[in-house]
């Protein structure tokens, strides 16, 4: 029997937050992963997104990013690793220490945007990552892109790895996403999203922008929750995988307390 996680990016939306949109998202997940400073998010939208995730008995990880609020992360930066590193743990931090004050642990790290796609095809950013996280704790799961060189280095640098797919995604031929400046980069369809997830979750393949087949083995598949009428994949995503009789439940488990 398949099992799959199913994860989405939070708290990057104020207003997605206060409408209820955010929300709306979160009975069809497994998880989340929480802007904590960089790209977007701020200690009140961290605690606000934890409190609604524990409602919901997802699993809470880190979802760290560029420093770059202007242009949400999604902007290449070209910075030195010890730069990386260090904004990587100080995201990570603030956002352990308010779900601290929540009465949970982080489960997992997840970069974001620019900062993961880069660490799929950059061993130095991943291992940047990798060290940021390493100064607040190995007891997490770090998460990078299925198939991807940063998996590799995750594990060299003694964490546990999710590899990720994604739902509402289009991919190029060799395996990476389709970058979001090009046609046809996010699937917008939640029938359609649910049929890639289905084969992602079943055939471990999912089909590339032209057409070619991308192999394709993950334990958790993302669900972004800044498209419009994101809920409406996420519903239509979990529907069809249960339908199908794939265990959608959380892969990540937060570590004790430290003593």
């Amino acid at each position: 029997m398949k099992t799959i996680d199913l994860n989405s990016d939070m708290g990057e939306l104020p207003e997605a937050i206060a409408d209820g949109t955010q929300e709306a998202l979160m009975p069809s997940l497994t998880s989340v992963n929480v802007a904590c400073g960089g790209h977007a998010g701020n200690e009140q939208t961290m605690k606000t997104t934890i409190l609604q995730a524990l409602r919901w008995k997802l699993a809470i990880g880190a979802h760290p990013g560029y420093p770059d609020r202007d242009n949400f992360g999604r902007h290449e930066l070209n910075l030195p690793p010890e730069t990386i590193a260090d904004f990587v743990f100080e995201q990570v931090r603030t956002l352990a220490r308010v779900a601290a004050e929540c009465g949970v642990q982080l489960a997992h790290v997840k970069p974001h945007g620019a900062l993961y796609n880069q660490a799929a095809r950059n061993p130095k950013i991943a291992q940047a990552i990798a060290n940021g996280v390493l100064r607040w704790s190995r007891d997490v799961v770090l998460v990078g892109l299925a198939g991807s060189l940063t998996l590799d280095v995750f594990r060299e640098a003694g964490f546990a790895v999710a590899a990720e797919a994604f739902a509402d995604r289009r991919y190029e031929p060799e395996g990476s996403l389709r970058s979001r400046q090009l046609e046809g980069a996010l699937i917008h369809d939640p029938a359609e999203a649910a049929r890639q997830a289905l084969s992602i979750v079943e055939q471990g393949i999912v089909m590339s922008y032209d057409g070619t087949e991308v192999p394709v083995n993950a334990q958790t598949l993302c669900i972004h929750g800044d498209t419009p009428d994101a809920h409406k994949i996420a519903a239509a995503v979990a529907k069809t995988l249960r339908e199908a009789s794939v265990v959608v439940s959380a892969l990540f488990r937060p570590s004790p307390p430290r003593s």
